[in-house]
């Protein structure tokens, strides 16, 4: 059986907490404080963190945010359930920047590294024949879904825990119908908390 390795998206203050310039009401907060995070604990497993440093210049996208350094760049996930960090700087990961997450250099030009991207996947998560990626954070129709597709592509099946995900609006109804009723079943398997635990999984 393969094991699972867990990857956490954009998890930062500036989506997650209130007062963060993109910041809506997230249900998933709730459970993966009182939840998930504790269940990672007791079983005694490591996070790889995918984060965004969202400063412009940033060409076709106006946003501005996640400045390094700041509060709202920091991360909801505990700093001693963190295996690795990767910075990106557009909603998929591959594209990055000169000085990503660095706080007092100017960023470069995003653009994308594939390559680089590629490298982190196999020093940090394994080869897609012993892993499966276990995806959360936000947003399921924005990051968490860039980020699910790339997997996919490169031949991992990922899958995605219901609860531990949440659409950018914070409805639980606009949630489940990208989880429900779009293409995201060619990327990744979606199973709710209580399937994930009792390994109700077709992989």
């Amino acid at each position: 059986m393969k094991r699972f390795e867990f990857i956490c998206v954009d998890l930062q203050n500036e989506f997650a907490s209130e007062g963060g310039k993109f910041y809506s009401f997230k249900p998933s907060i709730k459970f993966l404080r009182d939840v998930f995070f504790p269940y990672l604990y007791k079983e005694n497993i490591k996070v790889n963190e995918i984060v965004s440093d969202y400063r412009q210049p940033r060409p076709g996208d106006g946003g501005d945010g996640c400045y390094p350094g700041t509060w709202g760049y920091e991360s909801l996930l505990p700093t001693d359930l963190r295996k690795s960090v990767w910075v990106k700087c557009m909603n998929s990961p591959i594209w990055i920047r000169e000085n990503g997450g660095v706080p007092d250099k100017n960023p470069g030009l995003p653009y994308p590294d594939s390559d680089g991207f590629g490298k982190w996947i196999d020093v940090n998560i394994g080869p897609r024949e012993e892993v499966t990626p276990v995806i959360f954070g936000l947003t399921i129709d924005c990051c968490v879904l860039s980020t699910i597709q790339e997997f996919s592509w490169r031949g991992y099946k990922p899958i995605i825990i219901r609860e531990a995900v949440d659409h950018a609006s914070g409805d639980i109804k606009d949630r489940d119908i990208v989880l429900e009723k779009t293409a995201i079943r060619w990327w990744a398997q979606v199973l709710s908390w209580e399937e994930f635990k009792n390994g109700r999984m077709g992989v």
